[in-house]
């Protein structure tokens, strides 16, 4: 049952970390700091003010960022490395003690699951982006915001349902994703070389 409580918040705040990191970090420091449900203490490291104020700050950045077409594109494209990092150490920290050989598992897991949800959100602005107008972005952004603090306390407060929760996040991405390729695939009808 342990195994699934830490797949469901390695997911859970993977998934979150990869559409905004600052906003995760934030919702954990200020869990284990103030007690809002009882966590492992591994999440300790989140609750120092410095930790909780920079990423404060720094998911204010982001929430204004996040309004400005393009501007948000180049926010992304500066944490395409970031946002999947993050991740990585989320998912480290709702580990705990372990092996070398788990540690370096979930890290991936969690790296994985922050650059699928990171990819799927900069590919979705750069779509947006394309509209003449600001509202849609506006929404988007609001949108992904609620997303990131419902989800991660959400995870918080039900890792197990957390999981089923993730999961059916990473399978709709992976389904998404999918379509996108056949879409961008040329038919071979299309091809003149098969003619």
């Amino acid at each position: 049952m342990e195994v699934l409580v830490t797949l469901g918040r390695t997911l859970g705040f993977s998934l979150a970390a990869g559409v905004n990191l600052y906003a995760t970090v934030a919702v954990l420091g200020l869990a284990s700091r103030y007690g809002w449900v009882q966590l492992p203490e591994q999440f300790g490291v989140f609750d120092h003010p410095w930790i909780i104020g920079l990423a404060g700050v720094l998911y204010l950045v982001e929430f204004v960022a996040d309004k400005i077409p393009w501007v948000d594109s180049i926010w992304d494209s500066v944490h395409t490395i970031i946002r999947p990092v993050g991740g990585a150490l989320i998912a480290v920290a709702a580990l705990g003690d372990a092996s070398p050989l788990v540690v370096g598992l979930i890290a991936l897991l969690g790296g994985t699951a922050a650059a699928g949800s990171h990819m799927t959100k900069a590919g979705t602005r750069v779509a947006i982006n394309t509209s003449p107008e600001p509202f849609t972005n506006w929404f988007i952004s609001l949108v992904e915001d609620v997303f990131v603090i419902g989800l991660s306390l959400f995870t918080l407060k039900f890792p197990l349902l957390a999981l089923v929760v993730s999961v059916a996040i990473v399978v709709m991405m992976l389904w998404i994703a999918r379509k996108i390729w056949r879409w961008l695939r040329p038919s071979p009808a299309a091809d003149p070389r098969v003619m």
